[in-house]
């Protein structure tokens, strides 16, 4: 039916990250033991990782490594006795810690067999590797400083430290296998969709409202029609800047899950166990919800997604007040009352919009079709369909995908049949 078919969108707000978790480490003092082990621990448990496995002698630190850097959810630096004798490895080591500023990049220090006192104020192999960098680079002295520097930070960093007898280190590695499942598992990404058509200019619009970084606690709505994507863009607005909170939920359906006896409260559960990161947590009213969501959250820096809200109770019992959460909070409500959002205060809002003709028909083809135009035989009757459903992308996904191997006579038998309906 169609010719080869186009690339698909990109879906960069499923997984904004390449690899879970990035591995630094001396080949010569750990790559054919501790971190080959640690980094066969990480894959089979089904972890992202890399690991460059190539040995390396001087020179500068490739692009393509870099990058591996920069799309890492996690670096883990394994700090071993010669760890400091690489120049490589100190550059790296700059690289990382420019990611954890620039895009809030978890960084987590192995103390393998060294204390971390000694890397941090360069004592030991460490404080010897360094003095000789000095010499060497005595025309570029600052170099060897912006080293040092990075040591001391990395050393303050919470990690694990492993020194011989303390344990064995098959169980060392199992704790910090176990430890990084539970941050990745935390941070997962939702799916948003399989073609995002038209999301990225929604996300970079309520970005703009939300002001990340901004200490005080912002309250934003969504608002539109149903079937018009307000869940998809709260989702893709939720996988933008998720990392950059101490505690995150994205409450589903409250319309639909508030609805049968003890909802409200599983859902002041749920909104606990995902941010304070609890595996149980028993809730016996709302009331007493109310009290421990203030109580505990009030300091803590959270990205709360409150989804398809359609009454004030749920707010009232969810997110009554901005002195709810901690400084620099951002909850997002989506909704189609737009009262119930100025009715609780909520002045911010953005209002979707139906996709326009082009990203209309694009979104159609991807599901009728498989690419991103349809073929040229199908043109007009793709046409009738879009214009038919104007820019809704649940309709427009829907009859996509009804339609998807069909052929023209059975496409416009079902057309005719929806226009006589939509009448």
């Amino acid at each position: 039916m169609a010719n080869q078919a186009a690339s698909s969108p990109s879906s960069c707000f499923s997984n904004s990250c390449t690899y879970d978790v990035f591995l630094s480490f001396r080949g010569e003092d750990t790559r054919h033991n501790f971190t080959d082990h640690l980094y066969s621990a990480l894959v089979q448990k089904g972890i992202n990782t890399f690991i460059d496995d190539k040995l390396r002698r001087g020179g500068e630190i490739s692009a393509s490594l870099l990058k591996a850097i920069e799309k890492s959810r996690i670096s883990i630096i394994v700090f071993s006795t010669k760890y400091a004798a690489s120049v490589w490895c100190l550059d790296e080591l700059n690289k990382i810690l420019a990611c954890k500023k620039l895009r809030q990049q978890k960084v987590w220090p192995i103390f393998y067999k060294v204390e971390p006192s000694d890397v941090r104020h360069q004592r030991g192999s460490f404080g010897e590797a360094l003095a000789k960098h000095e010499r060497k680079f005595k025309n570029n002295i600052h170099k060897v400083h912006r080293w040092r520097k990075a040591l001391s930070e990395a050393a303050n960093f919470s990690g694990w430290t492993f020194s011989d007898g303390d344990r064995h280190e098959s169980q060392f590695i199992r704790d910090i296998v176990e430890d990084i499942s539970a941050e990745v598992s935390y941070h997962a990404y939702l799916d948003v969709a399989t073609y995002p058509v038209g999301i990225e200019s929604y996300v970079g619009e309520i970005n703009k409202l939300l002001e990340v970084g901004e200490e005080s606690v912002r309250m934003v709505g969504i608002w539109g029609t149903g079937g018009i994507g307000k869940t998809t863009i709260a989702k893709a607005v939720y996988n933008s800047i998720v990392h950059k909170f101490d505690g995150s939920c994205f409450l589903a359906n409250v319309r639909e899950n508030s609805m049968p006896h003890g909802g409200l409260v599983q859902l002041q559960e749920t909104l606990l166990i995902d941010i304070l990161r609890v595996k149980k947590l028993k809730m016996t009213n709302i009331d007493k919800g109310v009290a421990m969501i203030k109580n505990r959250l009030s300091n803590k820096k959270v990205l709360l997604i409150l989804d398809d809200v359609n009454q004030l109770e749920q707010l009232h019992s969810l997110a009554r007040g901005s002195d709810w959460f901690g400084s620099g909070s951002r909850i997002i409500i989506t909704t189609r009352d737009k009262h119930l959002l100025t009715a609780h205060q909520v002045y911010l809002i953005y209002k979707v919009k139906v996709l326009d003709y082009h990203e209309a028909l694009e979104l159609f083809s991807w599901n009728a079709f498989k690419r991103n135009v349809p073929p040229s035989d199908y043109v007009q009757v793709a046409r009738c369909a879009v214009h038919y459903v104007q820019g809704l992308p649940l309709a427009l996904t829907v009859l996509g995908s009804h339609l998807c191997g069909r052929s023209i006579d059975q496409w416009q038998a079902s057309l005719d049949s929806y226009k006589r309906f939509s009448k």
